[in-house]
Protein backbone atom coordinates (compact mmCIF):
# COMPACT_ATOMS: atom_id res chain seq x y z
CA UNK A 1 0.00 0.00 0.00
CA UNK A 2 2.77 2.85 1.17
CA UNK A 3 4.94 1.63 -1.97
CA UNK A 4 1.10 1.77 -4.59
CA UNK A 5 1.48 5.39 -2.37
CA UNK A 6 4.72 6.23 -3.24
CA UNK A 7 4.62 5.31 -6.97
CA UNK A 8 1.17 7.75 -7.46
CA UNK A 9 2.68 10.57 -5.74
CA UNK A 10 5.79 10.36 -7.93
CA UNK A 11 3.63 10.17 -11.15
CA UNK A 12 1.68 13.04 -9.93
CA UNK A 13 4.81 14.97 -10.10
CA UNK A 14 5.78 14.01 -12.99
CA UNK A 15 2.51 14.97 -14.21
CA UNK A 16 2.63 18.25 -12.64
CA UNK A 17 5.74 18.81 -14.66
CA UNK A 18 4.20 18.24 -17.92
CA UNK A 19 1.70 20.33 -17.21
CA UNK A 20 3.93 23.24 -16.43
CA UNK A 21 5.76 22.72 -19.73
CA UNK A 22 2.32 22.80 -21.66
CA UNK A 23 1.13 25.54 -19.38
CA UNK A 24 4.33 27.91 -20.13
CA UNK A 25 4.29 26.77 -23.98
CA UNK A 26 0.57 28.14 -24.10
CA UNK A 27 0.96 31.32 -22.23
CA UNK A 28 3.82 31.96 -24.40
CA UNK A 29 1.89 30.80 -27.68
CA UNK A 30 -1.22 33.38 -26.57
CA UNK A 31 1.47 36.44 -26.79
CA UNK A 32 0.35 38.22 -30.47
CA UNK A 33 -0.91 34.97 -32.55
CA UNK A 34 -1.18 35.79 -35.76
CA UNK A 35 -5.04 35.88 -35.46
CA UNK A 36 -6.68 36.11 -32.31
CA UNK A 37 -10.42 35.08 -33.38
CA UNK A 38 -8.67 31.91 -35.25
CA UNK A 39 -6.28 31.35 -31.66
CA UNK A 40 -9.22 31.39 -29.55
CA UNK A 41 -11.34 29.05 -31.79
CA UNK A 42 -8.71 26.66 -31.80
CA UNK A 43 -7.88 26.65 -28.42
CA UNK A 44 -11.51 26.81 -26.99
CA UNK A 45 -11.60 22.62 -27.71
CA UNK A 46 -8.02 22.37 -26.30
CA UNK A 47 -8.93 23.61 -22.94
CA UNK A 48 -12.16 22.05 -22.13
CA UNK A 49 -9.98 18.39 -23.15
CA UNK A 50 -6.88 19.75 -20.64
CA UNK A 51 -9.85 20.61 -17.76
CA UNK A 52 -11.06 17.49 -18.46
CA UNK A 53 -7.98 15.29 -18.23
CA UNK A 54 -7.00 17.61 -14.98
CA UNK A 55 -10.05 16.34 -13.02
CA UNK A 56 -10.18 13.01 -14.57
CA UNK A 57 -6.16 12.02 -14.03
CA UNK A 58 -6.61 10.91 -9.95
CA UNK A 59 -9.03 8.39 -11.63
CA UNK A 60 -7.73 7.45 -15.04
CA UNK A 61 -4.11 7.26 -13.65
CA UNK A 62 -2.35 6.57 -17.15
CA UNK A 63 1.42 5.21 -18.23
CA UNK A 64 3.65 7.98 -17.95
CA UNK A 65 4.08 7.17 -22.12
CA UNK A 66 0.19 8.37 -22.07
CA UNK A 67 0.86 11.45 -20.94
CA UNK A 68 4.37 12.64 -22.29
CA UNK A 69 2.06 11.95 -25.79
CA UNK A 70 -0.81 13.51 -24.86
CA UNK A 71 1.73 16.83 -23.56
CA UNK A 72 3.74 16.42 -27.05
CA UNK A 73 0.10 16.65 -28.88
CA UNK A 74 -0.86 19.73 -26.57
CA UNK A 75 2.50 21.25 -27.53
CA UNK A 76 2.25 20.80 -30.89
CA UNK A 77 -1.44 21.66 -31.49
CA UNK A 78 -0.39 25.07 -29.27
CA UNK A 79 2.21 26.12 -31.84
CA UNK A 80 -0.09 25.82 -34.45
CA UNK A 81 -2.85 27.47 -32.86
CA UNK A 82 -0.30 30.88 -32.28
CA UNK A 83 0.56 30.94 -35.75
CA UNK A 84 -2.95 29.22 -37.72
CA UNK A 85 -1.56 26.18 -39.22
CA UNK A 86 -1.91 27.41 -43.21
CA UNK A 87 0.86 30.61 -42.11
CA UNK A 88 2.85 28.07 -39.83
CA UNK A 89 6.80 28.88 -40.51
CA UNK A 90 8.41 25.61 -41.15
CA UNK A 91 5.20 24.38 -43.38
CA UNK A 92 6.29 27.79 -45.80
CA UNK A 93 9.56 26.91 -45.86
CA UNK A 94 8.87 23.22 -46.87
CA UNK A 95 6.75 24.45 -49.66
CA UNK A 96 9.14 26.96 -50.67
CA UNK A 97 11.94 24.05 -50.73
CA UNK A 98 10.02 21.51 -52.26
CA UNK A 99 7.55 22.60 -54.53
CA UNK A 100 4.32 22.05 -52.71
CA UNK A 101 1.06 23.68 -53.96
CA UNK A 102 0.14 24.37 -49.59
CA UNK A 103 1.47 24.49 -46.34
CA UNK A 104 0.93 20.67 -44.84
CA UNK A 105 1.39 21.67 -41.47
CA UNK A 106 -2.35 21.26 -40.92
CA UNK A 107 -1.93 17.79 -42.03
CA UNK A 108 1.33 17.33 -39.76
CA UNK A 109 -0.94 18.35 -37.06
CA UNK A 110 -3.83 15.87 -37.49
CA UNK A 111 -1.43 13.28 -38.47
CA UNK A 112 -0.06 14.32 -34.38
CA UNK A 113 -3.53 13.94 -33.65
CA UNK A 114 -4.06 10.56 -34.31
CA UNK A 115 -0.21 9.34 -33.57
CA UNK A 116 -0.13 10.78 -29.92
CA UNK A 117 -3.64 9.96 -28.75
CA UNK A 118 -3.55 6.63 -30.07
CA UNK A 119 -1.69 5.23 -27.38
CA UNK A 120 -3.40 6.82 -24.18
CA UNK A 121 -6.49 5.96 -25.87
CA UNK A 122 -5.93 2.27 -26.49
CA UNK A 123 -4.61 2.37 -22.84
CA UNK A 124 -7.97 3.36 -21.76
CA UNK A 125 -9.97 0.72 -23.62
CA UNK A 126 -7.49 -2.15 -22.16
CA UNK A 127 -8.52 -0.50 -18.66
CA UNK A 128 -12.38 0.57 -18.69
CA UNK A 129 -13.42 -1.21 -21.91
CA UNK A 130 -13.61 -4.47 -21.17
CA UNK A 131 -11.93 -5.28 -24.77
CA UNK A 132 -9.96 -8.06 -25.96
CA UNK A 133 -6.19 -7.45 -26.64
CA UNK A 134 -6.52 -7.75 -30.72
CA UNK A 135 -9.13 -5.50 -30.92
CA UNK A 136 -6.92 -2.74 -28.60
CA UNK A 137 -4.86 -2.14 -32.03
CA UNK A 138 -8.16 -1.33 -34.21
CA UNK A 139 -10.35 0.50 -32.25
CA UNK A 140 -8.30 3.30 -31.48
CA UNK A 141 -8.06 3.62 -35.51
CA UNK A 142 -11.67 4.09 -35.56
CA UNK A 143 -12.38 6.09 -32.82
CA UNK A 144 -9.76 8.21 -33.73
CA UNK A 145 -11.18 8.52 -37.26
CA UNK A 146 -15.17 9.10 -35.98
CA UNK A 147 -13.21 12.17 -33.50
CA UNK A 148 -11.59 13.93 -36.56
CA UNK A 149 -14.91 13.45 -38.59
CA UNK A 150 -16.91 15.30 -35.62
CA UNK A 151 -14.23 17.87 -34.91
CA UNK A 152 -14.42 18.45 -38.74
CA UNK A 153 -18.42 18.96 -39.05
CA UNK A 154 -18.14 21.10 -35.96
CA UNK A 155 -15.32 23.49 -37.79
CA UNK A 156 -17.46 23.78 -40.66
CA UNK A 157 -20.38 24.96 -38.61
CA UNK A 158 -18.66 26.97 -36.71
CA UNK A 159 -16.66 28.84 -39.79
CA UNK A 160 -20.20 28.86 -41.32
CA UNK A 161 -21.14 31.22 -39.11
CA UNK A 162 -18.68 33.37 -38.41
CA UNK A 163 -17.21 33.27 -42.08
CA UNK A 164 -20.56 32.76 -44.46
CA UNK A 165 -19.70 31.39 -48.26
CA UNK A 166 -15.75 31.98 -47.08
CA UNK A 167 -16.21 28.53 -44.46
CA UNK A 168 -12.85 26.67 -45.91
CA UNK A 169 -10.85 29.28 -46.45
CA UNK A 170 -11.36 30.77 -42.95
CA UNK A 171 -10.44 27.09 -41.89
CA UNK A 172 -7.24 27.16 -43.66
CA UNK A 173 -8.03 24.83 -46.65
CA UNK A 174 -5.73 26.80 -48.75
CA UNK A 175 -8.15 26.04 -51.98
CA UNK A 176 -8.34 22.26 -51.23
CA UNK A 177 -12.12 21.45 -51.22
CA UNK A 178 -11.02 17.78 -50.00
CA UNK A 179 -9.24 19.59 -47.11
CA UNK A 180 -11.85 17.96 -44.26
CA UNK A 181 -11.44 14.45 -45.82
CA UNK A 182 -7.08 14.88 -46.08
CA UNK A 183 -7.20 15.99 -42.73
CA UNK A 184 -9.16 12.86 -41.59
CA UNK A 185 -7.16 10.48 -43.55
CA UNK A 186 -3.95 12.28 -41.67
CA UNK A 187 -5.43 11.73 -38.32
CA UNK A 188 -6.15 8.06 -39.45
CA UNK A 189 -2.66 7.17 -40.75
CA UNK A 190 -0.98 8.50 -37.62
CA UNK A 191 -3.15 6.22 -35.45
CA UNK A 192 -2.46 3.39 -37.62
CA UNK A 193 1.60 4.19 -37.37
CA UNK A 194 1.27 4.07 -33.49
CA UNK A 195 -0.87 1.11 -33.38
CA UNK A 196 1.77 -0.57 -36.00
CA UNK A 197 4.43 0.51 -33.87
CA UNK A 198 2.69 -0.74 -30.49
CA UNK A 199 2.17 -4.37 -31.88
CA UNK A 200 5.66 -4.57 -33.00
CA UNK A 201 6.80 -3.49 -29.51
CA UNK A 202 4.51 -5.92 -27.87
CA UNK A 203 5.63 -8.74 -30.17
CA UNK A 204 9.17 -8.28 -29.73
CA UNK A 205 8.39 -8.95 -25.78
CA UNK A 206 6.41 -11.47 -26.27
CA UNK A 207 8.83 -13.39 -27.86
CA UNK A 208 11.62 -12.91 -25.42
Amino acid sequence: MANASISLNQQTKFVAALAAICAVSWTIAAIHPVDRQAWILENLLLVLFVFALSLTHQHLQLSNASYIFIALFVILHTIGAHYTYAKMPVGLWAKDFFGFSRNHADRVAHFGFGFFLAFPLRELLLRFGGIRRGWSFWLPPAIILAISGFFEILESIVAEIIAPGKGVDWLGGQGDEWDAQNDMLSALLGSLVMMAGVALTSRKKSMR
